[in-house]
């Protein structure tokens, strides 16, 4: 059963109710006893990096999410600061990351932005397949997918680019490694496309 990661961070609610809707069971995990039961793991997040950690390892799930993902090989997927979390460091703190997925979020390059780019890269922007993946089975993306972020994850392995997108520059808008998957996007707030990835995801 897929566990939703509860440690502070994140739109637990949303993605819980499109799994209600979609008939596929799912529980909220708040500590490392009922995380461990999970066959699947999705770890949200919003706001800070540093803070998001913090959240993270004070709720006494880190060490346990070690286990099921690194030792037990179970499907996780970040979504937004939890995708970034997946990264070994960040610009926008002095935490290290869960360091699954080799990598650093960077803050987007002002220098690099037109006169109506600006921050927080808010709003619809579409994706780009750079490897094939069952995660995006089956979805319309020239629909695109919902973003509200100033950070981004820096990929320093290509093969594990899943996707890419262009707002200023072309970053990585979703990761993936064996059993971690990262999206910077929410597909939580993505209606069709993003209710597809995440059965997709329960489906993997």
């Amino acid at each position: 059963m897929i566990a939703i990661v509860n440690y502070g961070s994140g739109n637990i609610h949303a993605i819980g109710n499109i799994y209600n809707n979609l008939n596929i069971e799912y529980y909220v995990a708040s500590t490392p006893e009922e995380l461990m039961n999970a066959t699947s793991i999705i770890l949200p997040g919003v706001g800070a990096f540093d803070q998001a950690m913090g959240e993270l390892e004070r709720s006494g799930m880190r060490e346990a999410l070690d286990i099921m993902v690194l030792e037990r090989k179970v499907n996780i997927l970040g979504i937004c600061v939890g995708m970034q979390l997946l990264a070994k460091t960040s610009d926008e703190g002095i935490k290290s990351g869960l360091g699954w997925i080799n990598g650093h979020v960077k803050k987007f390059d002002h220098a690099k932005f037109s006169q109506a780019t600006h921050l927080p890269h808010m709003g619809w922007n579409t994706v780009n397949i750079e490897k094939e993946s069952k995660l995006f089975n089956n979805v319309d993306l020239e629909l695109g997918y919902y973003f509200l972020h100033s950070y981004y994850f820096e990929c320093l392995n290509k093969e594990d680019i899943l996707t890419s997108t262009f707002y200023g520059d072309t970053f990585t808008s979703s990761v993936n490694l064996e059993n971690v998957y990262g999206a910077q996007f929410h597909p939580e707030k993505s209606h069709n496309p993003g209710i597809q990835l995440l059965k997709n995801f329960a489906n993997l």
